[in-house]
């Protein structure tokens, strides 16, 4: 009976909760010993100090000892940050003239001055047919290169296609090259003489060319088409004795019933049918190659078809009734369609729409228009406030370019009194036709267009212009549409006055230039061969070797084009004095900048 009472209060004890004892210190719990004996009064002791409670007392040891080390560290001020240096600009060399000077200030002044010391053309682009460098048989030319036959030389007009090139010199005589001139000799040789040229297109396999005096002439591109069949007679006088037989094989385009003292002013080719505008703004259209009579509604002329001609020559001009009425400014032409301007800024379209380059909506029963319409720009800027005016065309390939004046107005329930910007001027740039390879400049790859789409980089710009105190929209100086690709170049402020009565500073500066579209052979003249879908900067033409014999290795500035003044060509201005200006031509797949006259 004492066992079994020992027992229970042993039991009992063991069950009851252990409750801590309140110890003097309160931050210590002291906990009450078992009053048992045995194995498990051992593991008590040996939970007290186990694994885990030393290692977390090496822990403390260590944290408490890395805090005496670095005590001194923390509690030491910072350094001090060293004071930024700003380098505005980089130091340059001294000048050694007033003119050494504006070279070392100014990377366009140098672009300018060079292209009055060095004229010429340079090209890039696809050298497949010995064009952008008839001297070479690189396949592609990545980067502008000189052209070295045109060295020093001014031409009048420059035409670019894959396999062939075409230029006016300063005399007027036509200049040809590439294997589709000749094969054996693709460099540039002069080859129709006296006619005193003024302007070229090109189609698929003839020159079409304007002379001074009005008259036109469709010159094979082949060299030995050239020297086969009749030949006419040159005339180098008024008498008929004078004359001489002619050593290029040419055909002559005249239209029928031109006016006392009408003339033909300009000319466009595609690569079948050719343009004519005549001084009174009548247009005329023929056939323009060999290979193919114009069939997609291009001449603007209903039911002209090769079965239907009139009997005749197949390339006989015939007026288009569709523009009678209209006094024409200007004509373009694409590979398949045809552009004219009026001179009330009226555009008419006619020709292949099968990528939208018309302007209006494929519509696939109707693939082509054979007849003039009217491009309605008024209905593309309804209900903007502002009168449309299109003041220039350009096309090539299947694409066409449009550039307007929208004038402010008020409108019906505006009061024009309360319209601050009335009468403001803003210059746009449309586009449409295919743009699968950017080639519409709007930043979008498109097949085809279902209207005219406005190229933002290029509309909506202005500036101030010091010599009218105010601020002047920038419009476009040239545009020039390649099969693929385009350039436009601003009519931004520009500046070519400085001289030796100048101020050191006073520099001189040209046109912007932009470039965009296809550049599967190059002729983006960026040195890459992506495609670009907006308007980019290039360069300057000579890769920046000016620059940096100017302490500017590694900068990089953008290509100006050098507008029309005149000036002493040559090194240090020492030559001959002409007006002159850089132009940009856009080929097939090539591409030129060159010095014309």
């Amino acid at each position: 009976m004492p066992v079994r009472r020992a027992a229970l209060r042993q039991t009992s004890l063991l069950c009851r909760p252990c409750r801590p004892v309140k110890a003097t210190n309160p931050l210590t719990r002291q906990w009450p010993r078992s009053n048992h004996t045995g194995s498990e009064g051992g593991d008590i002791g040996r939970r007290r100090w186990g694994p885990g409670r030393i290692l977390a007392g090496m822990l403390v040891a260590v944290a408490a000892g890395g805090a005496l080390a670095l005590y001194p560290y923390l509690t030491k001020e910072p350094p001090k940050p060293r004071e930024a240096i700003i380098e505005y600009e980089k130091p340059r060399p001294v000048p050694e003239s007033k003119e050494d000077n504006r070279d070392l200030i100014s990377s366009q002044h140098i672009q300018v001055k060079k292209s009055w010391e060095n004229p010429g053309v340079y090209a890039w682009g696809s050298n497949s047919g010995r064009v952008a460098a008839p001297d070479s048989t690189d396949n592609v030319v990545k980067t502008p290169r000189r052209i070295p036959y045109f060295d020093g030389q001014l031409l009048r007009d420059l035409k670019l296609d894959r396999d062939f090139g075409a230029a006016v010199n300063e005399k007027g005589d036509l200049v040809q090259w590439g294997v589709a001139f000749s094969k054996a000799n693709p460099t540039p040789a002069e080859t129709l003489k006296g006619k005193d040229l003024v302007k070229i297109d090109i189609s698929r396999d003839r020159i079409i060319a304007l002379g001074k005096n009005g008259n036109v002439y469709s010159v094979p591109v082949s060299a030995s088409d050239q020297t086969s069949g009749e030949k006419s007679e040159q005339s180098s006088s008024w008498s008929s004795f004078w004359s001489s037989p002619e050593t290029v094989n040419y055909r002559q385009l005249k239209p029928k019933n031109l006016g006392w003292g009408e003339s033909i002013v300009d000319i466009a080719s595609g690569l079948e049918h050719a343009l004519l505008l005549t001084s009174k703004g009548r247009v005329f259209a023929a056939a323009s190659s060999t290979s193919d009579f114009p069939s997609k509604g291009q001449l603007g002329i209903p039911g002209l078809t090769w079965a239907t001609r009139p009997q005749g020559p197949y390339d006989e001009p015939h007026e288009i009734l569709g523009l009678k009425g209209f006094k024409i400014a200007k004509v373009a032409a694409g590979d398949y369609h045809s552009l004219a301007l009026d001179n009330d800024g009226r555009v008419f379209v006619f020709g292949d729409n099968t990528s939208g380059q018309l302007g209006f909506e494929v519509e696939p029963e109707f693939p082509f228009i054979d007849a003039p319409i009217p491009l309605p720009f008024n209905k593309i800027y309804s209900g903007t406030g502002q009168q449309p005016r299109v003041t220039s065309i350009a096309a090539g390939g299947a694409n066409s370019f449009f550039t307007v004046d929208a004038k402010r107005i008020a409108g019906q329930k505006e009061d024009a009194e309360h319209i601050r910007d009335l009468g403001r001027i803003t210059a746009d740039t449309w586009a449409c036709g295919s743009g699968i390879f950017g080639s519409l400049g709007t930043g979008k790859w498109t097949h085809v267009s279902l209207g005219p789409s406005k190229i933002k980089s290029l509309s909506g710009l202005s500036e101030w212009d010091e010599n009218t105190g105010s601020v002047v929209p920038i419009r476009l100086a040239r545009l020039s549409a390649g099969s693929t690709h385009a350039a436009a170049v601003m009519d931004n402020v520009t500046s070519v006055n400085a001289s030796d009565i100048t101020s050191d500073n006073d520099t001189n500066w040209g046109a912007d230039i932009l470039f965009w579209g296809g550049n599967e052979h190059y002729q983006l003249g960026t040195g890459k061969r992506n495609n670009l879908p907006l308007p980019t900067y290039l360069d300057p033409l000579d890769g920046g070797k000016a620059d940096a014999e100017k302490g500017r290795r590694g900068e990089h500035h953008r290509f100006q084009i050098t507008p029309r003044t005149t000036v002493r060509i040559g090194e240090g201005g020492t030559g001959r004095k002409v007006s002159v200006e850089q132009r940009v031509e856009c080929g097939r797949f090539v591409t030129a900048v060159y010095s014309a006259t």
